[in-house]
């Protein structure tokens, strides 16, 4: 292995119903800015963001998939590759809040059939929209536990809360993961 030290390229899809957040969520990880308007995702779209792990030069991919049914067939295409997923939810106490919590293991299924055996996290995101202290973690613990998550972060891309770590957690995950796979091939 040379000095300069090696270069990883991970494809991570985010997807989730629409208005959970999950460009917010990219935006606020890559750029650190935040928008009220909500845009809707035509599609897909995708950032890219670099980051150093320790000698290791990190690509990051985030492809941000239309949460909205319309955009279902164009799905399969977009999935292709990806090494990680995150499935995003909103924590909010309403319909929309409610049925992508319900929606969750359909997202799942879709990562399972395009992906396979990927590392998959989930964002409970907008917490800054509900009083956190009344929120039960057990069924998302169950939840996470059922279809072996990395984990499971409370997020807002509002304020930033939790949108780090959760990032870091998967990305550390896979650099872990790929870089271990470098070695044993001799990289």
């Amino acid at each position: 292995m040379s000095d300069e030290g090696r270069k990883f390229r991970f494809k991570i899809t985010v997807i989730g119903d629409g208005r959970v957040g999950k460009t917010s969520l990219i935006k606020r990880f890559t750029q650190g800015s935040f928008k009220k308007d909500y845009v809707k995702t035509i599609g897909a779209q995708f950032s890219v963001f670099d980051k150093q792990i320790g000698d290791d030069k990190v690509r990051l991919i985030f492809w941000d998939i239309a949460g909205q049914d319309q955009f279902h067939f164009l799905r399969p295409s977009f999935f292709n590759n990806s090494k990680g997923a995150i499935i995003v939810y909103s924590l909010e106490d309403n319909k929309a809040g409610l049925e992508s919590f319900k929606h969750i293991s359909t997202w799942d299924e879709d990562i399972r059939k395009f992906c396979g055996d990927i590392p998959v996290i989930l964002f409970g995101n907008k917490v800054d929209l509900v009083n956190e202290s009344t929120l039960d973690d057990s069924v998302i613990q169950g939840v996470v536990k059922k279809n072996d998550y990395l984990g499971y972060y409370r997020t807002s891309a509002e304020t930033g809360k939790g949108v780090i770590t959760a990032f870091d957690t998967l990305i550390e995950e896979l650099y872990r993961k790929f870089k271990g796979l470098s070695d044993e091939l001799g990289d």
